[in-house]
């Protein structure tokens, strides 16, 4: 409760402060005669999931109606109704919002992120082309649209609006169409996760195979830096000839490094996988050695890869979530583990043979000797989860041979 209200006296504070106090370089004079600015906003990525790929936004700055507004098209609510299920569906809804500057510069003080601003290099008529787009857009009618991690997201929006308003004379400096460019979306993905262990798992879990597959450089701009990349090497061009897209860059917004806040020290899902799996084989061994089953550790491990298997199917075949198809985590995590669960359990207490067990030994041992081979990057834990799973069936054999002897 104290650092919410020390937080709230923050923030009106710097909205009373004198706009450098938060702006490294702000003192650059408009760039036109007619007083406007429109600048592409980038800001550094954030500790929440859904901010570690940072974020864009279109700076508005009028001088003679006293205008400094941000149009950002990255505004969602998690009091929606069914927000997890929506979400989960790919069905979760953005929409454009219109923010004081201060508002929006303060906030990001706040969460500890840089900002940097890339002043468009536009004429008068594409600046009016530009903000008619923004305000029709910003009309209630149009402001919400469904929101596409990979495809239609809050930097791929920006650079579409800028692309319009300047009529197809907008020409980037590489080869935007061409795949060779040795980056597939979860390559990126993995570059915005680096010092997020667990968010990198969660969304390696998450994504198939077709999130392996090369993409071009168009496609990279999901993702807000390249979109600050490739903006700053675009050019323009009509009959004055060619001029840059990006005016000028400054960064209005740099949070000193003794001022963020430390990452705390948590175990990897691979030390937590595997940590797991010293537990279950120890377990195991003496269970075997006395004849014991333990199907206590059969239910709660089955149990789980059932629940996760449910998500992750549900992902696969019914979410419009791009990407998130022909995932080959699920020969280890699926429904069945649920559906199974009882008939399996019965035969493990009665430590009889489970043809369940048998089937899912050998499928697991096999997805296990081709884990190099599958053509899906799978997270390296996901190893020693499997091989807790094939260790219980493969003990069920074991006693169930023994039992047969005796």
């Amino acid at each position: 409760m104290r650092r919410s209200v020390y937080t709230i006296i923050i923030y009106i504070i710097l909205l009373g402060l004198p706009s450098q106090n938060m702006q490294a370089t702000e003192t650059l004079m408009m760039p036109q005669e007619d007083g406007i600015r429109l600048s592409l906003l980038t800001c550094g990525p954030g500790e929440e999931i859904y901010s570690l790929f940072g974020h864009t936004a279109i700076r508005y700055e009028d001088q003679s109606r006293g205008v400094d507004v941000v149009f950002n098209y990255g505004l969602f609510s998690f009091d929606t109704p069914n927000f997890i299920l929506r979400f989960t569906l790919g069905e979760t809804d953005y929409q454009l919002g219109v923010t004081d500057y201060r508002r929006f510069i303060a906030s990001y003080w706040m969460e500890e992120r840089d900002v940097w601003q890339q002043t468009l290099n536009l004429t008068s008529e594409e600046k009016r082309k530009l903000i008619g787009l923004l305000e029709e857009n910003y009309k209630p009618e149009n402001r919400v649209y469904r929101y596409n991690f990979f495809y239609d997201n809050c930097a791929t929006r920006p650079r579409d609006q800028v692309e319009r308003a300047v009529k197809g004379r907008l020409h980037y400096a590489d080869d935007m169409k061409s795949t060779n460019t040795g980056s597939s979306f979860r390559d990126i993905v993995h570059q915005y996760c680096e010092g997020h262990p667990w968010a990198r798992f969660g969304i390696d879990m998450c994504l198939g195979s077709e999130a392996d597959r090369p993409i071009n450089r168009r496609q990279m701009m999901f993702a807000p830096f390249y979109v600050k990349d490739f903006f700053a090497s675009a050019t323009l061009s009509d009959s004055t000839g060619v001029r840059p897209l990006v005016a000028s860059t400054e960064q209005v917004l740099a949070i000193p490094a003794d001022a963020r806040k430390k990452e705390a020290a948590y175990p990897s899902p691979f030390q937590v996988a595997l940590g797991l799996l010293l537990v279950v084989g120890i377990a195991t061994w003496i269970g075997v050695r006395k004849g014991n089953s333990l199907w206590g550790i059969d239910l709660v491990l089955f149990f789980a890869a059932g629940v996760a298997g449910c998500f992750w199917t549900i992902l696969a075949f019914f979410s419009q979530h791009p990407a998130v198809g022909s995932n080959y985590v699920l020969f280890v995590f699926h429904p069945l583990h649920l559906l199974c669960l009882p008939f399996m359990l019965r035969k493990v207490i009665k430590k009889q043979m489970s043809y369940y067990m048998v089937a899912n030994g050998a499928i697991l041992t096999f997805f296990i000797m081709l884990f190099g081979v599958i053509p899906q990057e799978i997270h390296l834990a996901v190893l020693p989860l499997a091989l807790c799973l094939l260790v219980r069936s493969a003990s069920n054999l074991i006693i169930c041979r023994k039992q047969t002897k005796r």
